[in-house]
């Protein structure tokens, strides 16, 4: 019983009275009949009767792809005074916005001038400001990139983000700086979610001690979950880079290691690397209807590869409903958004565009790229299981 419940003496239907005297509530008169604990009832109306709060609290969490930075995009952004990538976002601000809690994965380094694309990724510190405007809140760090300007680019982009209180994951300053703050959990409406997150590898550049990179590693990632279980979340959410990059079916490495981090605990899996789409699968309980989410890959979200399948990625929204303690993932569903690179739209900068529908504002030749890789991923995506398209 709850100390409200207890400080008003409320008696529940279903409870025995042992119990009930266990608890306080009531007492024995000289009599020997039960009569109310006078010295809880005091003040209260007898006819007075207060329920547990069963409004459901609610949160939608929204997870992007990977947040590229080539050369292409570094020139087109290109100020009198310095970069701006807002009109990058203009057309996708509110869908990012709208989320309880926005997570993209941060595929390149803040590691300072002069600013490079691939292989070797430095962007702007610009490009992260308009990240942030955009509306994201949480920044994935653990992926194949995070080394290319080694420790330097590792520890500048984690400084930037900590000075601007942008929560990150994946890459950590040393041992310490890592088991004060991971497993990342966040809060918000009330209800915590634990996140982790882990990369296949970084391109061959070893870490610099004592710098950390969180790599894929059973044993690793199994103590990760214990850790992230004692801190009670609502739901522990594992995103990994991994797969084979351009291949549109998920790897068995991936299939097999999504199996295990269920079977660990983890409630949701969130992929990325393989810049193109995969397939998802959620499952939902027939019983409580809580659903459990499988992304192999979200794909790009913005960049300038023009490789078959890479010019669009995915949005997924989970929505999650907390009543009492009772904790569930009510809906799924993911919203396909493409970009328009400059050289063949005429824009500025690389702007993203909601694909629900073929923007008429763009010129007919990014009308016909656009609509191609929507064929595409719908051809991809016609192998979902258990989600819908929402925009």
């Amino acid at each position: 019983m709850s100390k409200k419940a207890k400080k008003i003496g409320l008696v529940l239907v279903g409870v025995s009275l042992l119990t009930f005297f266990a608890c306080g509530g009531i007492k024995l008169s000289q009599q020997g009949e039960l009569e109310p604990d006078s010295r809880l009832m005091e003040g209260v109306d007898s006819s007075t009767v207060i329920l547990p709060d069963t409004t459901p609290k609610r949160l939608t969490l929204l997870f992007a792809g990977d947040l590229m930075q080539h050369q292409g995009q570094i020139n087109a952004a290109k100020t009198d005074s310095g970069y701006s990538y807002k009109a990058c976002f203009a057309h996708v601000k509110e869908l990012i916005s709208k989320a309880d809690i926005a997570i993209g994965n941060f595929e390149v380094t803040l590691g300072g001038q002069p600013y490079k694309g691939y292989p070797c990724f430095s962007a702007p510190d610009e490009y992260f400001y308009d990240i942030l405007d955009a509306g994201f809140d949480v920044m994935l760090t653990a992926n194949n990139h995070c080394l290319d300007k080694g420790k330097k680019g590792l520890e500048r982009t984690i400084h930037i983000m900590d000075s601007l209180r942008v929560p990150q994951l994946g890459t950590y300053l040393d041992s310490t700086d890592r088991a004060n703050r991971y497993p990342l959990l966040v809060e918000k409406n009330g209800i915590k979610v634990a996140l982790l997150n882990y990369t296949y590898g970084t391109n061959g550049i070893n870490v610099t001690a004592p710098n950390v990179v969180n790599y894929i590693d059973t044993t690793i990632i199994s103590a990760d979950i214990e850790k992230a279980k004692n801190m009670k979340p609502d739901l522990i959410i594992a995103n990994m880079h991994w797969g084979v990059e351009y291949q549109t079916s998920p790897h068995p490495t991936a299939v097999s290691l999504s199996k295990w981090l269920f079977g660990k605990g983890v409630d949701h899996v969130i992929g990325g690397h393989p810049h193109v789409i995969q397939p998802i699968v959620v499952k939902t309980d027939s019983v409580t209807g809580n659903k459990q989410v499988l992304v192999y890959s979200l794909g790009n979200y913005i960049s300038n590869m023009t490789a078959p399948n890479t010019e669009g990625g995915l949005m997924v929204t989970l929505s999650v409903e907390k009543r009492g303690n009772v904790v569930k993932t009510t809906d799924a569903s993911f919203s396909k958004v493409f970009t328009a690179r400059p050289t063949v739209s005429g824009l500025k900068v690389h702007t993203l565009f909601p694909a629900e529908k073929v923007d008429s504002s763009l010129n007919l030749a990014q009308r016909a790229r656009m609509q191609k890789w929507i064929n595409d991923a719908n051809a991809v995506m016609k192998h979902n299981v258990g989600i819908e398209e929402k925009y």
